[in-house]
Order: structure tokens, then sequence, then C-alpha cells
């Protein structure tokens, strides 16, 4: 695709007439990170935002005894570091690649100039806002008030919807990020998978592939309503 289809298959995007697509596109900067590459760090100038072209994208935070916190993984077409545009302040976490990965970075000031003539921008960006605060909702949820079974529950009924309700699932990262996401360690997170294994809820099929045998299961325990024995 040349860049104006591109930009165009972009979600934060669809919806803009041509002319404003063009506008972007002028412009875009098209940049390449290799895998383990920092994109920013926490703190950085909040110089423009960025969306994944390919490849896969990880945000996190660091505590100060060196601990990771994974808040999210990017996939292509979807935008992150896009909050400092508005506010005008510095990255508030890291961004890495978590493979050889291509971006768009869109200069904030540059970015800002085209909302000014284009406010339908703004309204685009404020609505993947929403999405992501929504979603942030959920993670402080699960972070503090369900425990590591209710959450890795969650996080598989959520790979699922995003297969069409498919029970066999394939998992694009490492067992590693995953207990970081969730907020835990990687022994623990192996311990809860083989009990799930064992109360028939998943079946491993593979080092990364797993099937849902029990849905209804999964979903009381991300609700809090079940608990592994």
């Amino acid at each position: 695709m040349n860049m104006i289809d591109q930009l165009a298959s972009i979600p934060l995007f669809q919806s803009l007439p041509v002319e404003h697509i063009k506008d972007l596109a002028t412009i875009v900067v098209r940049r390449t990170f290799r895998k383990g590459q920092t994109i920013f760090s926490e703190g950085d100038e909040g110089n423009g935002f960025y969306v994944v072209v390919s490849g896969r994208v990880k945000i996190f935070k660091c505590s100060s005894e060196g601990k990771e916190q994974i808040l999210h993984i990017f996939s292509p077409w979807e935008p992150f570091g896009e909050v400092p545009v508005f506010s005008g302040e510095n990255f508030p976490a890291h961004a890495e690649a978590l493979e050889e990965s291509g971006v768009f970075f869109f200069p904030r000031e540059a970015f800002i100039g085209l909302i000014r003539r284009n406010p339908s921008l703004a309204l685009n960006m404020l609505a993947v806002l929403s999405r992501r605060l929504r979603k942030f909702t959920v993670l402080i949820e699960d972070l503090s008030l369900k425990e590591v079974p209710g959450r890795l529950a969650a996080h598989l009924l959520y790979l699922s919807e995003r297969k069409e309700g498919t029970g066999h699932l394939v998992l694009d990262i490492s067992k590693g990020q995953l207990a970081s996401l969730l907020g835990t360690i990687p022994e623990t997170l192996s311990r809860i998978l083989s009990r799930m294994s064992r109360e028939e809820l998943i079946r491993s099929d593979g080092p990364r592939c797993i099937r849902i045998l029990d849905r209804e299961g999964l979903e009381g325990m991300a609700s809090g309503e079940r608990r592994l024995s």
C-alpha cells in the first residue's frame, strides 16, 4: 500500500476525508526499531505520538526495584503515546519494540497545526482516548481487586473475543511477558495454568497454544463467582 492507503487503514483516521489523509501524509515520519529497542522512556518529552505499522510494541512501567509492569501491548494500526499530544506533558511510561517493528511518528507541533485546521481529527482521537481510559479502568480493577486466576481468566476470554469467540488461542507474547501484564511472576502463572488444565477449564496444545474447554467456568472465575480448587 502507498502512504495514503496505509494512513486511511488506521482506525484513528478511517472516517476522515481524503484531503485530511493527504495532510497527514505531509507530516508523518516512518521509523523502524529493532527487537528490544527503546522507542521512548518515561519522562521523555512528549514530542509526538506513534502508530504501529508492523511488529508489536509494549508499554510498561518500572518500579524502583526494577520490577516491570506491562500496561499495554500494541499491534499494527494501533496508536500509542498520544496523551502528551493533548496534555503537552512528558511520556508517562516506557515504550519498547517486542520485535522488529515499523511505526509512523506524528510530530506534536505539526499535528496540533492540522487539528486547528481540521477539528474532526481531535474528535477521532478523543474517541480513541475514551476507549483507552476504559481499558485502564479495567486494568486497575483487575490488578487491585481480582486474584491472579481471575485476571488470567479475563485475559483468556478477551483473547477469545478478539478471535471472534474461537476457543483456540495462540499467545503472541511469552509467558514471562504475560505474567508481567497480569501483575504476577512466571512461576505463579505456570501453576495457575496447570490448575486450570486439571480442572478442565483449558487445555494446553503446545508452548503457546491454549484451548478453552469451559467458557462458563472461565467467566465465573473472571467475575469472582468461582475459584480454583
